[in-house]
């Protein structure tokens, strides 16, 4: 099944946040652990993001919807976005995946809009957008 990509604001991904079957999926690399992250998030660095795939999938086993972002989701969350999807094509698994997101304006975007920001080291972390 093709999927493809859309993107998703910051106000509406707080409105579908509560959702159970939504994952949010921060693709930066470094600068996760020193700027923070949305709450809830997976943390799958864009930098071997292509040999990950397979753990993101079954990280993700009961959701439908997958968030991606970057700093500015303007490289790194599309392409890593973009990736998944074809990786989904060219699999029979059936992933049970149908909404591939990008966040508009990335983290950045999001924690200059004064939205929660959580600092803890966990991955997948384990706080809930409040």
């Amino acid at each position: 099944m093709a999927r493809t990509l859309s993107y998703i604001s910051g106000t509406q991904l707080l409105s579908l946040k509560r959702r159970p079957n939504i994952a949010i999926v921060d693709v930066r690399d470094d600068e996760r652990s020193y700027d923070g992250h949305i709450a809830g998030s997976l943390h799958f660095s864009s930098e071997t993001f292509l040999d990950k795939i397979p753990n993101l999938v079954q990280q993700v086993q009961g959701k439908d919807t997958l968030v991606f972002h970057c700093a500015l989701s303007q490289v790194r969350g599309p392409k890593c976005a973009r990736r998944l999807a074809e990786h989904l094509a060219e699999t029979t698994q059936d992933a049970g995946i149908k909404n591939i997101m990008v966040l508009e304006r990335g983290f950045n975007g999001w924690e200059s809009a004064g939205r929660p920001v959580c600092r803890c080291t966990d991955n997948p972390c384990k706080a809930e957008i409040v």
